[in-house]
């Protein structure tokens, strides 16, 4: 009984190794976490018990059936999360590092108990013991990366900023894999030969230190360069804002000139009137109100968003792009600020870009914007668009560049991250986004 448990044990440890996998990801599930776990988590086990019986039964090692397994395992890892294959396939990547690692370290305390037993290896298992000791440290692992995996792994996976690392990253797991797959013995009594065992304990130790060492590193440029990206976004608003002071300035001074000129106005309309010249004086009065500048003072009592809809209402009149708003926002959200005004950014942006591929005639943005039931922010941009979107696997794909729209990727996270939703739709000639945002 105890020899069929054996070769479970070694494979078993894919458990520890999925639920740590699912850490970082948890925004990103396709399913609920417990519908999830209800036929995930039946399916994996099964597959180590059948595993491990066909081991024991061929009295063959777990190697390969073990690769098998961690195959079929990513494979449905990668298919239920929204995230990128790059992101999902390097943190795969990464727990098997983690958790091949943690293998040597196995194997070397399995030499170790059988050296002080003075026996021999007669299956190609680890002993019972080095396998309740590879579960105990693969759990352990598991617990203590939880909060770094929760946290700082989960806010690098969830932003669309970092998103060109995760095209280089996956090098570095896959070489400490490497690493330790060439470490493993073609003969088992090799570790028992002269210093063998004390150069493999010490090698993947380092290795396992070395690789903490770089995931830690790893986590904290990926927090740096987070912070930095919101001091950019901050930096981005406050641009808005000052672009939005010079406009407020511009048109308090030509409304100022236009009061000031009110009174040579009425006194040439009196003359004309007294003169009867009816043709001069509707002329004067077309000239006049054509002069009169369109002030669009304020859109709506919070600054930031004011700031933002008034930078790229000001761009779209340059532009010569009818900008219809329905905007009602209080001075004081419930929703963060800076989230808020990356949502209006990224819709309007691209609201923009559209309007100018489309034909002058065509042109047009509107956008709504309103508070419900207090902490629920809605949001929904219109505009027309050229006719041509390009999407994959309901992912929309940038027109500007090859690849993704960030634009559309970044607007669907900051949605899910507050407990908001998002949708996108477009027929007709006409693009429409949703965004309800929770505070």
């Amino acid at each position: 009984m105890i020899n069929i448990l054996r070769p479970i044990f070694e494979l078993s440890v894919v458990i520890p190794g999925l639920l740590l996998a699912y850490f970082p990801v948890k925004s990103g599930l396709k399913q609920p976490p417990g519908k999830l776990a209800l036929w995930q988590g039946p399916l994996v086990l099964s597959l180590c018990i059948g595993g491990g019986i066909f081991c024991w039964h061929f009295h063959i090692s777990t190697a390969v059936v073990l690769i098998l397994i961690v195959l079929i395992v990513v494979i449905l890892y990668i298919k239920v999360l929204r995230i990128s294959i790059w992101k999902s396939g390097t943190i795969a990547l990464s727990v098997c590092a983690l958790f091949a690692c943690m293998n040597s370290l196995a194997r070397a305390v399995n030499a170790v108990i059988l050296i002080q037993r003075q026996a021999v290896q007669p299956q190609p298992w680890f002993c019972l013991w080095a396998c309740v000791f590879y579960h105990g440290i693969c759990w352990l692992a598991t617990a203590a990366a939880y909060y770094p995996a929760d946290h700082a792994a989960r806010t690098m996976v969830e932003d669309d900023n970092f998103a060109r690392t995760w095209y280089v990253f996956w090098i570095l797991p896959l070489i400490f894999i490497v690493c330790n797959f060439f470490m493993i013995p073609r003969y088992q009594d090799t570790l028992y030969v002269g210093r063998v065992l004390q150069g493999y304990i010490v090698l993947g130790i380092t290795l396992l230190i070395l690789l903490i060492c770089f995931y830690t590193v790893f986590l904290m440029m990926a927090a740096s360069l987070n912070k930095n990206a919101r001091l950019q976004r901050e930096n981005q608003l406050l641009d808005m804002q000052q672009q939005r002071y010079e406009n407020l300035k511009t048109a308090i001074e030509e409304a100022r000139q236009a009061r000031h000129d009110m009174r040579h106005h009425l006194n040439r309309i009196s003359a004309l009137a007294e003169e009867g010249d009816l043709e001069g004086l509707k002329t004067y009065l077309a000239q006049t109100v054509s002069r009169i500048p369109d002030l669009d003072m304020s859109f709506c009592e919070n600054r930031a968003a004011d700031s933002v809809i008034g930078y790229y209402c000001s761009l779209a009149k340059r532009e010569n792009i009818p900008f219809c708003l329905q905007i009602d926002l209080p001075e004081k959200l419930t929703v963060d600020e800076i989230d808020m005004c990356l949502v209006f950014s990224n819709l309007l942006e691209n609201a923009l870009e559209a309007s100018l591929r489309t034909a002058p005639d065509h042109r047009q943005i509107e956008v709504t914007a309103y508070v419900h039931g207090e902490r629920l922010l809605l949001i929904e941009v219109k505009n027309a668009f050229d006719g041509v979107i390009k999407e994959k696997n309901e992912v929309f794909q940038s027109s500007k560049r090859k690849g993704s729209g960030i634009g559309i990727q970044s607007v669907r996270h900051i949605a899910r991250k507050t407990g908001g939703a998002s949708a996108f739709s477009y027929k007709d000639g006409i693009f429409l986004a949703k965004v309800m945002l929770r505070g």
